[in-house]
């Protein structure tokens, strides 16, 4: 099955992805928002999504535009609808500054409540020497027309939902024993990455991209959902137009908690982002 390409491809700046991430300013340091049902996993919002709507909001209240690291705890589950993010401006210098930003919703009751919290660095991408040393390889695995998405199985793939609409996601078939009933039990996830409306990536997106595959846990062969805990990204570069190639792998489950290591790579074969979070499975 080969890619495919939008009539119109969207472009950064202008497409659901941006549309569905913008922030309105209300006040100095405080920001509304519509959380879009589009990105959501089951009924909870995506955590890269929530990254990248805390993200695009902290790029506004700092000086710099580019995060550079961006620690979030997620306190209690996020759902589509209204939601106001606080951010605090911490420090501010000549090549970085940072800042915290929450999230917070109403419950039924009434009550506002904190979904989750983030301290961020930001500074400028483009400022950075090109200088690389690394031992850091491009993961290796089938091109894209070798690869499977959501829309390739024969039903919806278990526990997915609306956001895989607007992903491009082709999955390497090493890693999909899980959804043909025989996990590996490796741990391990790889696919192409983009979005579905064919707008290339940028910095914010890779908050997206980092949290956007099927968890590893499913080749452990666990299955339902995985709540992310914490989650820290370290963007490296600006991606290059084109796909991304995004690998998870998970090397530890104990006590009802696994890590997710998350590199993603641009068509230049370079790595633009880094990740680990910490995610709770449900055991038994």
């Amino acid at each position: 099955m080969t890619q495919v390409t939008p009539a119109t491809q969207a472009t950064i700046g202008d497409s659901e992805f941006d549309r569905d991430t913008a922030v309105t300013r209300r006040d100095e340091g405080v920001y509304d928002i519509d959380l879009s049902a589009g990105w959501t996993i089951i009924n909870a919002a995506n955590g890269g999504y929530l990254l990248a709507v805390l993200g695009r909001a902290l790029a506004d209240a700092l000086p710099h535009s580019d995060p550079f690291t961006v620690s979030a705890h997620y306190l209690t589950a996020s759902r589509p609808g209204p939601a106001v993010i606080r951010t605090d401006v911490v420090r501010t210098g000549r090549t970085l500054s940072t800042g915290q930003a929450s999230l917070f919703q109403y419950d039924d009751n009434g009550h506002e409540v904190e979904r989750i919290r983030v301290l961020a660095s930001y500074g400028d991408l483009d400022s950075l020497p090109d200088d690389v040393r690394t031992t850091a390889k491009p993961p290796v695995f089938p091109p894209m027309d070798r690869c499977f998405g959501p829309q390739d199985g024969p039903t919806p793939v278990s526990g997915s939902s609306s956001i895989t609409e607007r992903l491009m996601l082709k999955l390497d078939p090493s890693t999909l024993g899980w959804a043909l009933g025989a996990p590996s039990g490796k741990g391990e996830m790889r696919a192409w990455f983009g979005l579905a409306d064919g707008r290339d990536a940028d910095p914010l997106s890779l908050l997206l991209a980092v949290d956007a595959l099927p968890p590893t846990a499913f080749e452990l062969g666990i299955s339902g959902w995985v709540p992310t805990i914490e989650l820290t990204v370290h963007v490296r570069s600006r991606p290059a137009p084109g796909p991304l190639r995004v690998s998870l792998i998970t090397r530890n489950l104990a006590g009802g908690f696994l890590e997710e290591d998350a590199e993603v790579w641009d068509s230049a074969d370079r790595l633009v982002a880094q990740s680990r979070q910490l995610a709770r499975v449900r055991l038994g």
